[in-house]
């Protein structure tokens, strides 16, 4: 098992910042008279097969469905959960085995054994959907079980990394006798056995969750009910917010909105607003195949001029913050490379960089973004960076956005010099900061071949089950990505939680990988 006291720091870790002056509280206890906590949420599920999502559907998986291991509050590091022990039984991280819990069953009463771990596992890969969670079983070689409560994952080659595959929500634990092992289930409906049973869903619009009498793993429900509305649109939830029909927003405020609740706005609605770090990111990547983002000069400029700090204040309101390396503040690896190679904005140091590369002309760039995936203020970031560009006087800068179908169909036809990438992680490890975007298949499309990164570096680091002793593994990966610049992170997000006063538990409701537990949310009742 993994070495706690080494682990990673908690990137999720949240510090409750009341905008309130409170007075005494406590939390009741949950009874059967009290009504749902409402939560509203910009992040609708695309479907409710673990198969088929790699995307913020996990939010309503981890409240529904079991995984193995998965993060209890506080963790940094998976800890069993449908399982009752779990560990590497060979010092090359290549057997990784785990005991069941005794007596578990889905919410339709079937028995939850190895069998349908091994089920549940195998039909990723075998319904292979595009875009969705096979691509994290690349070092899985196969699944077996032995009698009803023991399964072991032998893997291809060293990867300590696996548990962290394990507990994400696409390796839910699914019902074989519900949903077929070679088609998706087509089902309004969930059979889970996870905090939650899933007793109503209309897509786009609401799940209604209420306790599941039958769970057996580490959470500790502090409610018996959630019911989860979804948003089209921020301002919308936002509003319901401030007219208490919600009770809970946790993802899709805008930095405005956080702006505003900083302001004044949560007093004046009896508001509370928790904040806490975060591991998303946003980056920009260079085309190799582009006449001018080729150019390593040419990128070189672009970081040199990039001002992270203009771009956090003037867009973002402060909200989140300059990010330096593609491992973010709170990970092991993290560094500073951009800013220890290229210090603060420089158009004069910019023009040098170009000029010794034989380019004394204005160099024409046109960069991408999607218009509907992180919100509408990435238009306005992408905005700002333009502005800095032009006004460093060596560029001439277009920028381009598209809906995210569109825009990704582009950016994987290698249709974009430069484009913006933004990345929740799938788990809270710097493997999933770099692993994704380099080797000449990655998630951007685009072949990045780094031989000493994906053939030295990343294996190295996949050898070790202590996860916080990989520093130096990746702080010498992200010397290589400074001195390529081939992608360059620009900023790391912050996590927010706004909730009625009356709401307790939303500084421990947010796990590692940026989801909320439901079951940490309660109300308080005065003394």
């Amino acid at each position: 098992m993994f070495n706690r006291t080494r682990s990673l720091q908690a990137a999720a870790t949240l510090a409750s910042i009341s905008l309130l002056a409170g007075c005494g509280v406590f939390t009741s206890e949950s009874t059967d008279e009290e009504k749902p906590i409402v939560v509203g949420t910009t992040s609708a599920p695309s479907t409710l097969d673990p198969a088929a999502a790699w995307d913020g559907s996990w939010e309503l998986y981890r409240n529904v469905y079991q995984t193995l291991v998965s993060y209890p509050t506080g963790a940094a590091t998976p800890e069993p959960d449908a399982a009752e022990a779990c560990e590497f039984t060979d010092e090359s991280n290549t057997a990784y085995h785990c005991k069941l819990r005794e007596g578990l069953k889905f919410s339709n009463g079937d028995p939850l054994d190895a069998k349908a771990v091994k089920h549940s596992i195998d039909r990723i890969g075998n319904i292979g959907v595009e875009g969705g969670p096979a691509g994290l079983l690349g070092s899985l070689d196969r699944v077996t079980t032995s009698g009803d409560r023991d399964v072991t994952f032998h893997l291809k080659k060293s990867d300590a990394t696996f548990p962290f595959v394990l507990a994400t929500p696409a390796m839910s634990i699914v019902d074989p006798q519900e949903y077929p092992a070679n088609a998706l289930r087509k089902a309004d409906s969930i059979v889970g056995s996870g905090p939650y049973n899933l007793d109503s869903y209309k897509a786009g619009k609401t799940a209604e969750l209420t306790r599941n009498p039958n769970y057996k793993g580490f959470a500790e429900l502090k409610n018996n009910a959630v019911t989860i509305r979804y948003f089209q649109e921020s301002g919308a939830m936002v509003s319901a917010l401030k007219k208490h029909d919600i009770d809970v927003t946790f993802r899709g405020l805008t930095s405005q909105d956080i702006v505003d609740l900083q302001g004044g706005a949560a007093g004046k609605h009896k508001l509370q607003l928790v904040e806490g770090a975060g591991t998303e990111t946003r980056f920009l990547v260079f085309n190799p195949k582009d006449r001018w983002a080729k150019n390593p000069a040419v990128r070189e400029a672009v970081a040199q001029v990039i001002d992270r700090g203009a771009i956090v204040h003037n867009v973002y309101k402060d909200t989140v913050e300059p990010l330096y390396s593609m491992v973010p503040t709170g990970l092991a690896g993290h560094t500073t490379g951009f800013f220890d190679t290229y210090g603060k904005p420089s158009a004069s140091k910019a023009e040098k960089i170009l000029a010794e590369a034989g380019i004394t002309s204005r160099v024409p760039l046109t960069l991408w973004y999607t218009t509907d995936r992180y919100g509408s203020v990435t238009k306005l970031e992408f905005e700002e960076i333009e502005r800095q560009l032009e006004d460093s006087g060596l560029f001439e800068v277009t920028i381009k956005g598209r809906p995210w179908k569109e825009f990704e169909k582009g950016f994987r036809s290698g249709e974009y010099p430069v484009f913006g990438r933004g990345w929740f992680p799938d788990f809270p490890d710097p493997e999933n900061f770099i692993a994704p975007f380099v080797g000449e298949r990655n998630n951007l499309g685009i072949p990045y071949a780094s031989p000493r990164i994906t053939d030295q570096l990343l294996p190295q680091s996949r050898r070790e089950t202590d996860r916080g002793a990989v520093a130096e593994e990746f702080e010498k990966a992200q010397e290589i990505l400074v001195e390529d610049v081939r992608l360059l992170p620009i900023w790391q997000g912050k996590q927010y939680v706004a909730a009625s006063e009356e709401i307790a538990g939303g500084e421990r409701a947010l796990d590692p990988s940026t989801i909320m537990t439901m079951w940490e949310l309660s109300r308080k009742t005065s003394w």
